[in-house]
This record gives structure tokens, C-alpha cells and sequence, in this order.
């Protein structure tokens, strides 16, 4: 993990990015921050030419990306359009939609339907599919989790995956273990903490709760994840002041390592 490869998963701020003007003061502060790239998603519908543009101004890198379903089904070729101006290979997916999540057999031809458009997205555009997981993904249905599932019956030449480790937590699964079972399959990954107040699990910077970050960095380290994305979906304080604790943090843990 490097500086440069630590980007600003931007749903953290959707509340300040509904309008093009709230976009570029927002890509602004998570530049001045310190952030060399950001993720887009949870932004207001604009010009995909405007966000390119901002994001140029601020020198911020696009690295990925969440889209809808309904696109990647109906309009991909626009959509793969927007990711070659953005320069982002990167198109993800942030949950399995509602009809394959109640059985097996949802979670199969959901691995099958999102496989054959990540071929396409291979093949003709030189783009790479990933898969953002929650914790409902770990319901176990007979044997296996949900995430199993997909892990097995998605083609592991261009479905990939983009763990988000608090939700891994959350489900109960090993951060660590998923990491490694994901080798090879993933080139972005969403870091989060977990906490716990009032006797509840809530989402904390990075360093502020109780995962194993030291692990989880070494094990995303030795897996060649390329992209390590912040991302906090519900803040106890200022969205910006929360990335920014994050980022310190992974900073003063590259420094460590030097």
C-alpha cells in the first residue's frame, strides 16, 4: 500500500455532492485532505464530462466506481463509455439486487448473469467487473454462505470482487480469510472500522474501532490489492473530519512500515 493508491470512496459524502457545484467543493476539501483518488458513487446525476473535469482540477485519480443493476443490463455500452473518459477500469456493482437474494439458486444465476456482462466489459472494453459485498451475502443457505456462492459460481476470469471488510465483519465472516480467498480476484478493496456504542456495532474511522487493521493491510498486501478505498457509511461527526482521521491513520501505518 502506497499513498497514491489510498482513494475517497465518495457515497461517505453523498450529502454534500447532489449538484455539480457541491461535487467540485467536495473533491476539493478530500484533495486538500490529502487523497490522490476517489471512487464515484452516491454523487447527483451530471455531465460525466463535469466530474472528469473536477476531478482533473483537483488532481484526483478515479479508480472505481459504483453503478446500478439496471445499467449494467440495459445501457452498458454507455456505461463503459463514462469509465474510458473517467480513465477507470474499475465498474463496480454495490449489492446483489433484491430478486437472487432469498435462495441458492438466486446467488447462482446472479453469478451467471453478472459473469457473461463481465465478459463483455472484458472483451470489448477493457474494463474489469467487482463486486461489493454487505452482510447478507452471509446467509447461510444449507452449506454455504451466499458469498461462497458467488465465489464459486462466478467465472474467476472477470467477475471480481471489491470486499468491503466491515461488512465481512459484520456477517461474521474473517476479514483476513476473505481477503486471501479472493486472491487474484481483487483489485479494490473498501476499508471501514467497526465499533460498538450502546451495545450496538457502528461504523468508525479506520484505527478508531476494534478490527485488526495491521493484519488486514499485510493481507491485502501480499494479495496485490491495487486500490485501497475509505469509505464510512454513517459518520459521528463531520464526513470530511472522518476520512481525514482514516487517512491519517493508514499514513502513520506506511510510515511504520518504512
Amino acid at each position: 500500500m502506497e499513498r497514491s493508491t489510498i482513494a475517497a470512496q465518495m457515497y461517505t459524502l453523498r450529502e454534500f455532492t447532489k449538484t455539480p457545484e457541491a461535487l467540485r467543493e467536495s473533491l476539493r476539501k478530500v484533495s486538500e485532505i490529502g487523497y490522490q483518488a476517489v471512487q464515484i458513487s452516491g454523487i447527483g446525476p451530471m455531465d460525466p464530462k463535469l466530474v472528469k473535469e473536477y476531478a482533473d482540477e483537483y488532481g484526483l485519480k478515479i479508480c472505481a466506481t459504483h453503478v446500478s443493476w439496471d445499467r449494467l443490463v440495459n445501457d452498458l455500452d454507455a456505461l463503459a463509455a463514462e469509465h474510458k473518459l473517467w480513465n477507470c477500469k474499475y465498474i463496480g456493482l454495490g449489492g446483489l439486487p433484491g430478486e437472487y437474494q432469498t435462495s441458492q439458486e438466486g446467488y447462482r444465476t446472479f453469478a451467471k448473469l453478472a459473469s457473461g456482462i463481465a465478459r463483455t466489459l472484458k472483451e470489448q472494453h477493457g474494463l474489469q467487473f467487482v463486486y461489493h459485498n454487505h452482510d447478507f451475502e452471509f446467509e447461510r443457505f444449507e452449506d454455504m454462505t451466499g458469498m461462497e456462492i458467488l465465489l464459486q459460481e462466478s467465472d474467476p476470469e472477470v467477475f471480481g470482487f471489491e470486499l468491503d471488510l466491515y461488512w465481512v465483519q459484520a456477517g461474521g465472516g474473517d476479514p483476513v480469510e476473505w481477503i486471501h480467498k479472493v486472491e487474484g480476484r481483487m483489485q479494490a478493496v473498501h476499508f471501514k472500522d467497526m465499533t460498538v456504542l450502546s451495545r450496538k456495532p457502528v461504523f468508525a474511522e479506520i484505527g478508531q474501532g476494534n478490527m485488526n487493521y495491521g493484519a488486514i493491510i499485510e493481507a491485502c498486501r501480499k494479495t496485490g490489492v491495487e486500490w485501497h478505498i475509505v469509505e464510512q457509511d454513517v459518520c459521528q461527526r463531520d464526513p470530511f473530519e472522518s476520512l481525514e482521521i482514516s487517512l491519517n491513520y493508514l499514513h502513520t501505518k506506511l510510515e511504520d512500515e518504512a
